[in-house]
């Protein structure tokens, strides 16, 4: 487009004082329902905001996006898939890549795109983008929450209102999908909680409202997105003891999850990296259950199957005793595989601590 080289400049890092004017970075993270979302804001967004907008939408690890075509379509900025190691610029849309953590340098100038480890059983997600650019970028960043289920971007409103930004949620009641936006509110005390129609224009006015002094960022919030930065399969760095242990055990790796405290809501991370709020740790907790009663279940009708074939077998020899010991065995192998299918209907039907 003709106006990118007009007036598109490159985001400036903010350490050693070098704050400029305007909150020039806007994060934004989605889940169920975030397409039609992401496409009614962004069709809003003026063509000469003066920020750069980075967007993690959750998508299946194996899917094809399409979200930069189509937000391209709805709206006056250009947007693509986010490049590892290249410099982003103000006016444009850069989207995570499925199955990528989409990441702010520590130079608060270019963009990361990493193969880290899960976060609120998803990659990418929105509390490792969030976590990043409050580190990289302090007082800057504009962190929202839109529509989606469970409680990832919880925590990265959380660090980037510690680090001087500004956090705004989408209305629950106007979310197709009102978890995430729920979560978010009850998580952070946000500055703002608006309707769809209205946000495009608020952050408008943020991008181009002074920001405060540059913070002081926690040493363990820098460690926390150093992790998200680390390819899970080389990873080397000695990051150190986040938190203070659990007595969870990590349903990714089976490691002892930590617990973190830098909020309202506790949230939980192991040693290889793996991290979770509470909602999204119960959900996968849920989910660990379900297949573990599922092998119970199969377990016992194979037993069951095993029991009565011994069975015939022994009356066909006429050991009308032996026989009756396996049709009594295949009986109580019958009724558990029954008594653990009801407990995983139960499981499934329980409502979430939201509803």
């Amino acid at each position: 487009m003709a106006h990118d080289a007009a007036w598109a400049k490159p985001i400036q890092g903010h350490e050693a004082g070098m704050v400029e004017p305007g909150h020039d970075v806007i994060v934004i993270g989605a889940s169920a329902g975030g397409v039609e979302a992401l496409q009614r804001l962004c069709a809003g967004l003026s063509n000469n905001l003066p920020a750069a907008v980075l967007i993690v939408q959750h998508v299946a690890p194996s899917a094809r996006s399409l979200l930069p075509d189509l937000l391209a379509r709805c709206g006056p900025m250009p947007a693509a898939h986010a490049v590892d190691g290249e410099p982003f610029r103000q006016g444009r849309i850069y989207i995570a890549p499925p199955d990528l953590h989409l990441l702010v340098a520590a130079n608060g100038q270019d963009l990361l795109v990493r193969r880290g480890p899960y976060e609120n059983r998803t990659r990418p997600a929105a509390d490792a983008l969030f976590r990043s650019a409050a580190v990289a970028c302090g007082p800057r960043v504009v962190g929202v929450v839109l529509s989606g289920t469970l409680d990832d971007g919880t925590a990265g409103l959380v660090a980037i209102k510690r680090c001087g930004g500004i956090s705004v949620v989408q209305d629950p009641s106007d979310a197709l999908w009102p978890d995430m936006p729920r979560n978010a509110l009850q998580g952070d005390s946000p500055d703002h909680s608006v309707a769809l129609v209205k946000m495009a224009a608020l952050l408008g006015q943020l991008a181009r409202r002074p920001v405060g002094h540059a913070v002081t960022v926690p040493p363990e919030m820098r460690a926390e997105a150093r992790i998200a930065e680390q390819e899970l399969a080389a990873m080397v760095e000695e990051i150190g003891t986040i938190g203070a242990p659990s007595p969870f055990g990590c349903p990714d790796c089976g490691g002892v999850l930590n617990e973190i405290r830098d909020g309202k809501v506790p949230r939980f991370r192991c040693q290889i990296g793996h991290a979770y709020g509470p909602e999204s740790l119960a959900a996968a907790q849920a989910d660990a259950l379900e297949h573990a009663l599922a092998v119970a279940v199969r377990t016992h009708r194979d037993r069951m199957v095993l029991f009565r074939r011994m069975e015939a077998n022994a009356r066909e020899r006429g050991l009308q005793h032996v026989a009756a010991r396996w049709h009594h065995a295949a009986e109580e192998a019958e009724q558990a595989a029954a008594l653990i299918s009801g407990a995983i209907e139960k499981l499934r039907a329980a409502p979430g601590p939201d509803a």
